[in-house]
């Protein structure tokens, strides 16, 4: 019994010493292998061309042998094998970032129609079943009454907060005009004027100029007063053709004393008097396109609507600029009103949609090539307007989607005062608005 115990003990022994001594056998080669990687790698006077790639290959032969997770899937490269086994144990920078950064939240291409439903949610409107305003982004989130009533009561003292600096920016504005000589108009008409070297300051441009949502994202790339201010807004073909196109997304907006039903009493009454300006007083040939997208439907307005610009623009090609003329939803409490040459009016303000959101950056699928154009003619007609009529416009509002702002570079989204305005405040404020836009589009300085 002991003897056959020690025979089966040293028989055990015996072939634990072969499998360890197989198990070394690929450490030590490998080992070897790197030595001599390291060797001909590093010392170019070891070896020529041909003695690394005959190298190369025996190295990559004996990891394919012994090593066969390090190459398995992988395809040749120009990299040494030594990279590769490094790259195979410890991923490089890149290579970790590309495995790790997967997106979240994303609006994918099959929420398209979802997304195009978002862009008139945007919006703030008044509600024409229950009469009370629907801010921006509450519509369709599915909340119960109280959540309503709470969101709406939160995002009415957000309206309230922004009228109040929208009031402070006015004063400051109007204490600015009297200070210095370097700030005054200096004689040519300007109550105010702004030095290039604040407008280049991003923080000053945002502050004072700007309200961005949080759903979206702006930096000095794209708010660059220099460039911003550098492209030309002129046109460049006289009124023998139509030049300005005037429509109505949300056509049903109305006032205060607006009659329901009259579109004379509405926004679109409002883009009447406006074509009438500019084509009577500043000689503009300008078409007001008075179809109707948002009846019945309003979450799906800018999809109905982009077939018939198409077609406006596709027929009409001397046309260069482009006005979507829309009316705000604010508390009933706040009152967008301004006094200019005596007249109390709505103030206006310009909106832009940035085909971006916090969330997800660019949206691919909802590209616009004219952004940059977009918010350059927004500053611009937002720093005449505060040149020549300190607060007549609240300050330009940026937020994701696109807004059918992709079909000519000139494209100006504006909201003239709310539903508390009066019909007459509203059609008062296109007395400026004209003025502005004459000035932007033939360059007045």
């Amino acid at each position: 019994m002991r003897i056959y115990r020690r025979k089966y003990r040293n028989q055990y022994k015996s072939q634990y010493r072969k499998k360890k001594r197989k198990k070394a056998l690929p450490a030590v080669l490998a080992a070897a292998a790197a030595a001599l990687l390291l060797l001909f790698g590093r010392d170019e006077r070891l070896g020529g061309e041909l003695a690394r790639e005959v190298g190369q290959t025996c190295y990559r032969d004996m990891l394919e042998f012994f090593m066969p997770g390090v190459c398995f899937g992988s395809e040749k490269t120009d990299g040494t094998v030594a990279e590769e086994v490094l790259s195979h144990f410890f991923l490089l920078a890149e290579e970790e970032t590309e495995k790790t950064d997967y997106p979240t939240q994303v609006e994918s291409e099959l929420s398209y129609e979802a997304i195009l439903a978002r862009e008139a949610q945007d919006e703030n409107y008044v509600d024409e079943k229950t009469g009370e305003v629907v801010f921006a982004g509450e519509s369709g989130t599915g909340l119960s009454g109280d959540e309503n009533a709470q969101a709406s009561g939160e995002t009415a003292a957000a309206q309230a907060e922004g009228a109040a600096q929208a009031e402070d920016a006015a004063q400051t504005a109007a204490g600015v005009a009297g200070q210095t000589d370097l700030l005054s108009g200096a004689g040519d008409g300007k109550v105010v004027s702004y030095p290039r070297e604040k407008l280049n300051d991003f923080d000053y441009l945002i502050q004072n100029f700007y309200q961005v949502d949080s759903t979206t994202t702006i930096d000095g790339s794209q708010l660059n007063a220099d460039a911003l201010l550098g492209k030309d807004m002129r046109l460049t073909h006289d009124a023998s053709t139509p030049q300005i196109l005037i429509y109505h997304t949300h056509s049903q907006e109305g006032y205060a004393d607006s009659v329901p039903g009259d579109p004379s009493m509405s926004v679109v009454g409002v883009g009447d008097y406006l074509t009438k300006l500019l084509t009577e007083k500043y000689g503009f040939n300008v078409i007001h396109h008075t179809g109707e997208y948002d009846v019945g439907d309003r979450d799906h307005a800018y999809s109905k609507a982009a077939p018939a610009l198409e077609q406006v623009l596709a027929e009409n090609p001397s046309i260069e600029v482009v006005i979507d003329l829309h009316r705000d939803g604010v508390a009933e409490g706040t009152r967008l009103v301004t006094t200019q040459n005596g007249k109390e009016m709505a103030q206006v303000m310009f909106f832009n949609g940035l085909s971006r959101t916090t969330s997800t950056g660019d949206i691919d699928y909802l590209y616009n090539p004219y952004i940059e154009d977009n918010l350059a003619i927004s500053f611009q007609m937002q720093l005449k307007a505060a040149e020549y009529y300190p607060d007549f416009t609240r300050r330009i509002y940026l937020k994701g989607y696109r807004y059918n702002m992709h079909y000519c570079p000139k494209t100006l989204l504006i909201e003239v005062g709310a539903q508390t305005n009066t019909l007459q405040e509203a059609m008062n404020s296109m007395e400026p608005l004209a003025d502005i836009l004459n000035k932007v589009l033939t360059g007045q300085q």
